[in-house]
């Protein structure tokens, strides 16, 4: 096994809320210099900087995985993260179809720009990206299926935009087997109210808006091939709980379960 550090939710100047600063080439220079192994782009409902990202970290040791903030249509946030550049912008196609579509008002939310690999503007996407989507948290598996994506309810424990403050509880048919967590003192509390979650990956990312929120290197995640596929291989399993093992001792010839 190997030990990689990461931080999987980092917004680039796509996002409104994103600093004009979160440029591709300061992205991953930042990243570089805080020795992170792999890091996620996850602008909200949108992989459109992914590939700018992705191409400026060449020149660096650093791995970059293809991802987005969905917001669903009950404004719940998750990561949808992908091994493939191509699978990811064949989503974002998907959700920007579902997007409820309501002009930007840069002065007022912020700009979002599109960039290239040299950090030049190529385009200004002009329908709001934090608004919600048509898309249901229910409809998500399916659709992680069918893009070859993982998907991490984020920062469930925070009392907005997350699967528990929006919903109230873990859906019956959830089948996800990570999530991410802002706070993590609040892991072990969480895993007793919701017992499903003792089966799932537990990530802390940053949520980067600005360049200097990017995580140290601080997290890590043991994972067998240092690779997208190593990592996404990894949260994609259900961790395995022990199984308890009845015993039997004998009393006067009689077996007795304790």
């Amino acid at each position: 096994m190997v030990k990689i550090s990461y931080d999987l939710h980092i917004h680039t100047c796509l996002s409104p809320c994103g600093d004009d600063m979160m440029t591709p080439n300061n992205i991953v220079g930042m990243c570089h210099v805080k020795d992170l192994d792999v890091i996620a782009i996850t602008d909200h409902n949108s992989c459109k900087n992914c590939g700018a990202v992705m191409e400026a970290a060449k020149k660096y040791d650093l791995k970059v995985i293809p991802g987005m903030e969905l917001t669903t249509k009950e404004e719940v946030h998750v990561l949808c993260l992908f091994e493939k550049l191509v699978h990811a912008m064949a989503f974002d196609e998907y959700v920007y179809s579902k997007l409820n579509k309501v002009h930007n008002k840069p002065l007022l939310f912020g700009q979002q720009q599109i960039r290239n690999a040299a950090d030049r503007i190529v385009k200004e996407e002009k329908y709001l990206l934090i608004n919600s989507t048509d898309i249901s948290f229910s409809e998500l598996p399916q659709l992680m299926k069918e893009y070859h994506g993982l998907m991490i309810p984020a920062h469930i424990d925070k009392k907005s935009y997350s699967l528990i403050s929006n919903l109230g509880f873990i859906p019956e048919d959830s089948v996800f087997s990570c999530t991410e967590i802002a706070n993590r003192a609040n892991w072990n509390a969480l895993k007793k109210k919701y017992p499903y979650l003792k089966e799932c990956h537990m990530v802390s990312d940053s949520d980067a808006h600005y360049l200097y929120d990017i995580h140290e290197r601080k997290y890590f995640l043991e994972v067998e091939e240092e690779s997208i596929h190593g990592v996404l291989e990894v949260l994609g399993r259900k961790i395995r709980q022990p199984v308890k093992k009845t015993i039997f001792r004998s009393f006067k010839g009689k077996r007795k379960q304790i």
